[in-house]
């Protein structure tokens, strides 16, 4: 599932997990054995600014939030009218984004391990922060070519990459009770939410009255905020307790935590039915605004109401998301909340086999609500059971497969519509959600669903 905005060890026939991840033994490492809030360092109190911090944190993020969907519609609008690019090529810049993930996304979290997170944050915004204000300078006096535009937006997807594995891993040094861990990680999930939707409906009344420069210096602006109120946290995080470094401490590293990954009873279970979900539902996203034109002959505005409505239940699973893990646990609140999602997307399906545009929105709420749900308590899982000196490995695992998988879900996308058309992709990419059922339903998360506690409920 993912957490995006968000938003996985594995089986053999899961192509898009790394060998080292499968060849993994299935049994658990015996260091799991500690009590997982002890291994995650989450048995003292919350820091003495912790909500101050955390205000400070939850502010910045969710204005920067928001102005990162000001570039989702902007940057692609920018190249075409502005720079005067073909829409093929405006179509590179999301690639341009993501391909740091593949490329750095395992190396980020062994990196960052070593590093204390508040300042790692506050580096990448800043690189953002001027990699943007380079771009919209450079293209008010017209001297952008697109060229520079795709290294601009591929030094941004750099600095994300580390930003988001460091984010990750920052919450539990101000949070060290796990209820509050998971409220903190809900309220961020919604902010997120809530920019998904508010977001584009700012960002095209602003780009249409203002241009699409405008936009651009308004998303510098919500990185400077973001940048003001990382500056203003007080609590100073413990440097890490990494070993020396030594030749191939890289590597080891990496393959550290991909081996943490794939022998715990939870983690793996939980990343390999994200992996799954993220692959197929990456097709849909791929399909739906075609789809929606082409086959349901809707119109822009009935298509754009279709594709945003996933954004209106995700605040709803946000919200529920901290009641819900108190009263069944974590893990029953995964399982709960991957079967909703999965429910409303072939709901989709369906809606759209029948011409229903109606069920279609319904559909994606019931699925917005599920992942909701589902985004929150699997951070706080991750934050729960790992080590305080593997989280950001953990976290970069995550990231890379997750994130990695979205232009693999693309391609898988395009083969499909050249087979069997719109109509029989969009069943492939709903019906593929369900595959993550079984490979959740696994190890430590079958156990706590027979009964025996996998972790416990709450403090």
């Amino acid at each position: 599932m993912t957490e995006t905005a968000a938003r996985t060890a594995v089986p053999a026939d899961l192509a898009a997990v790394p060998a080292e991840l499968a060849a993994a033994p299935a049994g658990p490492d015996p260091a799991l054995a500690a009590p997982a809030a002890a291994s995650a360092d989450l048995a003292g109190t919350d820091a003495p600014t912790a909500r101050r911090d955390f205000g400070m944190l939850w502010a910045g993020q969710s204005l920067s939030l928001l102005g990162d969907q000001f570039m989702v519609i902007g940057l692609p609008l920018l190249a075409v009218t502005v720079l005067g690019v073909s829409a093929a090529r405006a179509a590179l810049l999301p690639f341009a984004l993501f391909l740091p993930f593949l490329l750095l996304g395992l190396p980020a979290g062994a990196i960052l391990d070593r590093l204390r997170r508040r300042p790692v944050l506050i580096a990448c915004d800043s690189v953002q922060l001027a990699s943007y204000l380079t771009i919209a300078v450079l293209a008010t006096l017209h001297l952008l070519p697109f060229w520079l535009l795709m290294v601009l937006v591929g030094v941004c997807g750099c600095a994300t990459v580390f930003f988001q594995v460091a984010y990750s891993s920052f919450l539990p040094t101000l949070f060290c009770e796990q209820r509050s861990l998971q409220r903190g990680n809900a309220r961020l999930f919604f902010s997120e939410s809530v920019s998904r939707s508010v977001g584009p409906m700012l960002a095209g009344p602003l780009i249409q009255l203002a241009g699409l420069v405008v936009g651009v210096f308004a998303n510098v602006g919500t990185f400077a905020f973001s940048v003001l109120t990382l500056l203003g946290i007080r609590n100073r995080e413990e440097p890490p307790r990494a070993p020396q470094r030594e030749p191939g401490w890289l590597v080891r590293d990496m393959r550290e935590g991909l081996r943490f990954v794939a022998r715990h009873p939870l983690l793996a279970p939980v990343f390999a039915c994200g992996c799954v979900y993220v692959l197929f539902l990456s097709m849909i996203d791929a399909i739906l605004v075609l789809y929606c034109g082409q086959v349901l002959h809707l119109n822009a505005a009935a298509t754009g109401l279709v594709v945003g409505a996933a954004a209106l239940g995700f605040p709803v699973g946000n919200v529920a998301s901290t009641r819900l893990a108190d009263r069944l646990g974590m893990p029953r609140t995964l399982v709960l909340g991957a079967s909703v999602s999965v429910t409303g997307i072939v709901l989709m399906a369906v809606a759209g086999s029948a011409g229903s545009a109606v069920g279609l929105v319904a559909g994606s709420v019931l699925h917005g609500m599920g992942e909701g749900a589902f985004g929150p308590t699997s951070l706080t899982l991750r934050q729960t059971v790992s080590p305080a000196g593997l989280l950001g490995r953990v976290n970069s695992v995550q990231r890379f497969l997750l994130w990695g998988t979205v232009p693999v879900g693309a391609l898988v996308a395009s083969v499909s519509i050249t087979l069997v058309g719109l109509r029989g992709a969009i069943w492939i990419g709903a019906l593929g959600t369900v595959l993550c059922l079984p490979l959740l339903l696994r190890r430590g998360i079958l156990a706590d669903l027979r009964g025996g506690r996998a972790l416990p409920a709450g403090p």
